[in-house]
């Protein structure tokens, strides 16, 4: 139901944007949220955006270096990585909330809380 892209491989210090988008646009979402995985550990959420409001959450392990924004008019979420980190390196995974579990965003996204998903996008950092 959703399409990444812009994962790659960086050195540290360096930056990537990642792209989100349906691949149908079957349904509407209230907030939408990139969620990452590490080898071995689990699925965390890093960031999340209302789509009406454009109101954000950030983990902290992100905040200050992570930029999520949208463009309606294209129906796509992005998130801006700069200053990567090693510790960035994972599987990145955009994820649309279509009931409004938390949104505008107050916490942490919950896994459950996420009806669709992307195929991921892998994002190492050197």
């Amino acid at each position: 139901q959703l399409v990444e892209s812009g994962g790659g491989s960086v050195q540290a210090g360096g930056s990537l944007r990642l792209s989100c988008a349906p691949s149908r646009s079957t349904y509407s979402s209230e907030c939408m949220a990139w969620f990452r995985q590490a080898p071995g550990k689990e699925r965390e959420g890093v960031a999340v955006i209302s789509v009406g409001g454009g109101s954000t959450y950030y983990a902290d392990s992100v905040k200050g270096r992570f930029t999520i924004s949208q463009d309606n008019a294209k129906n796509t979420v992005y998130l801006q990585m700069n200053s990567l980190e090693p510790q960035d390196t994972a599987m990145y995974y955009c994820a649309a909330d279509i009931q409004g579990w938390d949104c505008p965003p107050t916490r942490a996204p919950r896994l459950y809380e996420y009806t669709y998903w992307g195929q991921g996008t892998q994002v190492t950092v050197s």
